[in-house]
């Protein structure tokens, strides 16, 4: 189904799996504080605004170590499961990020899926912008495991050219999700319903009502075509190797994580004060506009590649801008 946003994707994904690991009682008696989830430490925040909204709370939403490329590691998360087993708590929920929002990483889902099942956990898995990537044959390999999960996203807003907000949200068992939403009062009985004859995406979702998000999706895939977003995709991935590539060349900056698809994430050899001065000068030029993370505690820049009209004049303009605003932010704060 069409989900406004990744965010509630994943919410109703942790509702199911509350619901499934307590054999759908803890809507009747609310949550005992026992179920646990799990993530990386670089997953979305919407992962944590989950689990509060769905009675489990922050503390007991595990945050998962990750290996040297920011991708989960699986022993760590087979080790804290069977910890909290151990403790008594019920593992109810795991969710494995294809591409996360920091740095790209995407998460070993195959491993990870084999250890939720082992134990009848929900996984679920996040890959809200570079799903859009498995368009393409040569990068199916970023969706390894998916068919053994239990839920999935992506969102065409992001990298699919697809206006705010859409996203791609499926289950492998729609009852689990069906059960867990549904609600059916006297005003909303009807013959359809009750045959079986009609889809009632109400109870897939949090609101009653729903927008016609599927129109301006179709209108998208109409006017491309599977030819047309293979090849803006690829184009963006080239475009953000080829900056990537620059950066390694460049004495000054560094890479700070692998570069898989069109997400770049680089710094300033001059420390966290330079790249914010960086960043700060581009931002207010109005030339372009970088957003930045923290990688092994140190500010990173981030150059995303993935809007329709980025031509390689951009990105080398880009560049070019970012190389200006390094030599002129590195003398002031060494003077300072």
């Amino acid at each position: 189904m069409i989900q406004d946003t990744a965010s509630s994707s994943s919410l109703c994904a942790l509702l199911a799996a509350r619901e499934r690991a307590t054999n759908y009682a803890s809507n009747e008696r609310g949550c005992d504080g026992r179920l646990v989830a799990y993530t990386s430490s670089q997953a979305h925040s919407s992962i944590e605004k989950a689990a509060k909204i769905a009675g489990l709370g922050r503390a007991n939403l595990r945050s998962m170590e990750v290996d040297e490329q920011f991708a989960m590691r699986p022993d760590a998360l087979a080790a804290q499961i069977e910890r909290d087993v151990k403790a008594g708590l019920v593992p109810c929920f795991v969710c494995a990020c294809v591409g996360t929002t920091s740095s790209n990483a995407i998460d070993p889902v195959r491993e990870i899926a084999k250890i939720c099942r082992a134990r009848n956990i929900w996984l679920h898995v996040d890959a809200a912008m570079s799903g859009t990537a498995a368009l393409i044959p040569e990068f199916r390999w970023i969706h390894d495991g998916v068919e053994l999960a239990d839920s999935y996203c992506f969102n065409p807003h992001k990298w699919m050219f697809t206006n705010f907000d859409c996203d791609c949200f499926y289950v492998a068992d729609r009852a689990a999700l069906i059960k867990t939403l549904s609600v059916l009062p006297e005003y909303l009985r009807n013959k359809a319903t009750e045959s079986g004859a009609v889809f009632d995406y109400r109870d897939w979702h949090i609101p009653l009502g729903r927008r016609f998000r599927a129109l301006k999706l179709w209108f998208v895939i109409r006017h491309y075509g599977v030819r047309g977003l293979r090849y803006h995709v690829r184009r963006h991935v080239e475009l953000a190797q080829e900056f990537a590539a620059w950066v390694k060349a460049d004495g000054n900056f560094e890479l700070a994580a692998p570069v898989p698809l069109n997400l770049v994430c680089f710094r300033h050899r001059g420390g966290d004060t330079v790249n914010q001065a960086i960043m700060d000068r581009l931002n207010q030029s109005g030339d372009l506009y970088l957003t930045h993370t923290r990688l092994n505690d140190r500010l990173t820049l981030r150059m995303s590649i993935g809007q329709t009209q980025t031509e390689l004049r951009h990105v080398q303009r880009a560049w070019q801008r970012i190389r200006e605003e390094a030599a002129a932010s590195t003398p002031s704060i060494g003077a300072a």
